[in-house]
């Protein structure tokens, strides 16, 4: 898995870039094959805003957050795409089952 962060009209400090991969190693138990992440940290007034967009064989998926503080933005970031992922996994499995269903009943 690879991240690259950046920012967006505000410096990401070393201690930013680690946080987001730690918080983002979570997301790597859903990947089988390397994955691309691009995350996006900026400052939205009075808020905090964290964007990341997820690189996947075939399609993309993308994920925002803000909060009051940077790193509140990244959990919350974290959990979306959590959950995402976790939503696109479910999608594939139960696209293979209906596949190997129709395949049983009419042989």
């Amino acid at each position: 898995m690879q991240i690259e962060t950046y920012g967006q009209q505000i410096e990401v400090t070393p201690a930013l870039s680690k946080y987001v991969e730690t918080r983002f190693e979570r997301l790597g138990r859903h990947f089988e094959h390397p994955c691309q992440i691009r995350v996006q940290l900026g400052l939205d007034k009075p808020n905090h805003k964290a964007e990341a967009t997820v690189a996947l064989p075939g399609k993309s998926l993308h994920a925002d957050a803000s909060a009051a503080d940077m790193y509140a933005a990244i959990d919350l970031l974290a959990d979306k795409l959590d959950r995402l992922l976790v939503k696109h996994k479910e999608r594939m499995v139960d696209h293979h089952r209906g596949e190997s269903l129709t395949r049983d009943i009419a042989g």
